[in-house]
């Protein structure tokens, strides 16, 4: 750690000196304003004199460090702390200026505290990475004012540090708590009853009231003398793909994130869940020259794998070609699986120009077409008209949201699964998509 001390003067030290030449100006008409006006100049230079003297004489020392997480998560709110301690015999008002990465345009981040002699004190704050990639923290900065506040004295600590934004890891884990707990209905995530016996067998227990008549095993009722009943797990092994396009339609803008980074968060969430459940987890992601994949698996290396896949996507401003995504679907993925397609449609010509493929797909495997919401225009159709230009407007807005769901419609007409849904609640439609297809035996 390289310390680097240096001051400044304060604005109120050039207001006072200003003033002081104000009074010489006016000492030239005024004679009787010239004595006052250089004993205020002694006086002022002895002041700052001796707040120099204090503020560079008393030994004052700090030690500072940053505590950064080893990966930040894109788009949600990652914690930093800063820890100081004042090794000094003196209080004093601070003002902390830590470099922050460029990526995050915040320019005039400044945290004020008051330090006791000998306290260590931990200061926190949060950033929302908003690109993936490498963000480079640099140097941490503290003021001290001085005690006439004529002076800032400046330490500099050299604290520079790269850490790279993934896809959220926080979001990720926040939704395997909301989903695997007992109270996940109070926060977003469904909890369904199973459906159907598309699961495999597990043990034969005792029978209770609530208990499916179905289920009972009247071989062991006969052993045993008393009802009992199978009692099956969900079906493990199940393949989970993610499948995400890459093209210009998903760099939409939402929330400071586009639709694509919403799709990336989603894949690692979903993909997370489907490892918990013992289902394999895949992913590809395609534009309008290559599809990349990474097959379904679920050893204990492929959410990591996944993560590293998620961090390089970078979108193309091309069209996708979805006769390639089904070729490619086709030729690798050869057992009936679970797959996420996240795209987005602006009309329904872009639709019907990829339908034919999406039933191809859903005749293989079962489908599930995740795409978005425009929220500013849903708020512009839902909004009060003030003029006549507004309400010509909201009849164009309110065209594309019906649009929207007449698109919902014509999937659903050929037995396509769809998830349309507002970005930011993206991944618990999602998760909610996956269980609910699971409890329903579809997979």
């Amino acid at each position: 750690m390289k310390l680097k001390p240096g001051f400044l003067p304060t604005s109120l030290f050039y207001r006072v000196l200003i003033g002081i030449a104000f009074v010489f100006v006016l000492a030239f008409p005024f004679d009787f304003l010239l004595i006052p006006s250089k004993i205020i100049l002694a006086a002022f230079t002895a002041l700052s004199c001796i707040d120099l003297i204090i503020l560079y004489l008393t030994g004052i020392r700090f030690q500072v460090h940053r505590k950064v997480q080893p990966v930040l998560s894109l788009g949600s709110e990652n914690q930093i702390n800063l820890t100081i301690a004042n090794l000094s015999h003196i209080s004093t008002q601070l003002e902390v200026i830590d470099e922050l990465p460029i990526q995050l345009q915040r320019r005039n981040f400044v945290m004020k505290t008051l330090i006791k002699p000998g306290e260590k004190k931990r200061l926190e704050y949060s950033i929302r990475p908003l690109v993936r990639g490498v963000y480079e923290f640099g140097k941490i900065h503290l003021l001290l004012k001085s005690r006439f506040l004529l002076f800032s004295r400046q330490f500099s600590f050299d604290q520079k540090v790269e850490v790279a934004v993934y896809p959220s890891v926080l979001e990720m884990k926040q939704l395997e708590l909301r989903t695997f707990s007992e109270i996940a209905t109070t926060s977003g995530i469904r909890k369904l009853r199973r459906i159907g016996h598309t699961y495999e067998f597990d043990q034969i227990k005792d029978y209770v009231p609530g208990d499916e008549y179905r289920s009972i095993n009247w071989k062991a009722t006969s052993r045993r003398a008393k009802l009992m009943t199978n009692q099956y797990t969900d079906e493990k092994s199940q393949q989970v793909y993610s499948i995400i396009d890459v093209s210009r339609a998903m760099e939409l803008p939402f929330n400071g994130l586009t639709l694509l980074d919403y799709a990336i968060n989603t894949s690692l969430v979903i993909s997370n869940i489907a490892l918990r459940k013992s289902d394999k987890a895949g992913l590809m992601y395609y534009d309008a020259r290559q599809v990349r994949m990474v097959a379904a698996d679920r050893s204990s290396a492929q959410l990591r794998k996944l993560l590293e896949t998620l961090y390089n996507i970078r979108p193309q401003a091309l069209e996708p070609n979805p006769e390639m995504l089904y070729a490619m679907i086709r030729k690798k993925i050869t057992q009936r699986s679970l797959i996420f397609l996240y795209t987005n449609f602006e009309s329904q010509m872009a639709l019907e120009r990829v339908l034919p493929i999406l039933r191809k797909i859903n005749k293989f495997h079962l489908l599930v077409v995740v795409f978005f919401e425009n929220e500013e225009i849903a708020k512009l159709a839902g909004s009060e008209p003030e003029t006549l230009e507004d309400i010509y407007t909201q009849t164009v807005a309110r065209k594309f949201v019906t649009t929207k769901l007449q698109l919902v419609q014509l999937l659903k007409q050929y037995n396509i699964q769809t998830v349309f849904t507002k970005p930011e609640d993206l991944s618990v439609n999602t998760v909610n998509k996956y269980l609910e297809l699971k409890s329903r035996g579809m997979i």
